[in-house]
């Protein structure tokens, strides 16, 4: 279990030597090639993404992150002088994107059988229409997926991808696509949900072993100010219990959909302003560990739902030390 790094005072180091660097060495040693990265819009929590809480309500896509390869690992890369291009002779920076079969051939059956346990359908994304590295992705998720009859495969270009998510996020199921086009829509897809800080992530070795982690950054402009958002913590551990331990009924008792009271306390600079109701607003300012001891108490009914009011046998208002008339209701 793994917790966000990294610090802007540190910013101004060389890349090799800050501490963010230290994830991208931990996956290719581990062999961590399976990023899962699920995009979960709770029922309590429409109100906090920035699109109609009709398109997002319900919203359970898993993307699928090849993790060690791609431009952020491929060789050669650097800077040198330009010996050809527009401007030969300028000082120039490159990066090499490539994928072997393998690589593609591996993540593609994680996803397929990913899809076997949701709804049996996989969107692979890519370029395929520019890069000749997405072609063969293209070629080898096609080839692979003859695999999986009962999984439903379509292809989407990353660009018209990252519009779908915005349009209609619902249309998706499980994603797969290559390190960067990954990086990028996984972090779109997140805010769908309202906050990216609210959401685990698990990158798998073939063993099924990985690093768990929250989706999240380090925030240290709210470092020691005991204002963090837990949630994609306690999730991160949820998808630990279920890939790794291999215990998939232990992560009920931390899913926010079967325990409502498990979803901590909405920070004002994550979800806006404090809200007006005075009942959601104790709900906003109490702390995680007081609401997780026990379940809230069910909020009163308001007096527009209420029926079939009646006094009950008793004594009358006017009645010495009497607080007031007794009355049957019935929550609608």
């Amino acid at each position: 279990l793994f917790g966000a790094v990294g610090d802007w005072k540190y910013d101004t180091l060389e890349r090799q030597f800050r501490p963010e660097q230290a994830i991208l060495g931990l996956r290719k040693h581990l062999g961590l090639f399976a990023n899962f990265r699920p995009a979960i819009c709770y029922e309590q929590l429409t109100h906090a993404s920035s699109l109609k809480p009709e398109l997002v309500a319900g919203l359970d896509i898993l993307i699928i992150r090849e993790l060690t390869g791609d431009i952020y690992f491929g060789q050669p890369r650097g800077r040198r002088v330009a010996i050809d291009g527009h401007f030969p002779g300028a000082e120039e920076a490159f990066d090499t994107m490539r994928y072997s079969k393998p690589e593609i051939e591996r993540i593609a059956h994680v996803a397929f059988q990913a899809a076997r346990r949701r709804n049996k359908k996989v969107t692979s994304v890519d370029k395929s229409n520019v890069l000749e590295t997405f072609q063969f992705w293209k070629d080898v998720v096609t080839e692979v997926h003859a695999q999986y009859p009962d999984v439903a495969l379509d292809h989407m270009y990353v660009d018209n991808a990252a519009m779908q998510l915005v349009k209609a996020p619902k249309a998706f199921d499980v994603v797969v696509t290559g390190n960067m086009f990954g990086d990028i829509l996984s972090d779109e897809a997140a805010m769908l949900t309202g906050s990216i800080g609210m959401l685990p992530s698990a990158s798998l070795d073939k063993a099924n072993k990985g690093l768990y982690e929250p989706s999240h950054g380090s925030a240290p402009d709210i470092a020691g100010k005991g204002v963090a958002n837990p949630l994609a913590t306690i999730l991160s551990v949820a998808m630990m219990l279920r890939y790794t331990l291999n215990q998939p009924e232990a992560p009920t008792a931390l899913n926010p959909r079967s325990r409502p009271c498990c979803l901590p306390v909405c920070a004002p600079a994550t979800f806006g302003p404090r809200p007006r109701s005075g009942w959601a607003r104790a709900r906003w300012a109490t702390p995680l560990w007081r609401r997780c001891r026990a379940r809230p108490s069910p909020r009163p009914p308001r007096a527009s739902q209420l029926r079939n009011v009646s006094p009950l046998p008793g004594p009358r208002r006017n009645a010495p030390g009497n607080p007031g008339v007794r009355m049957a209701t019935e929550r609608l």
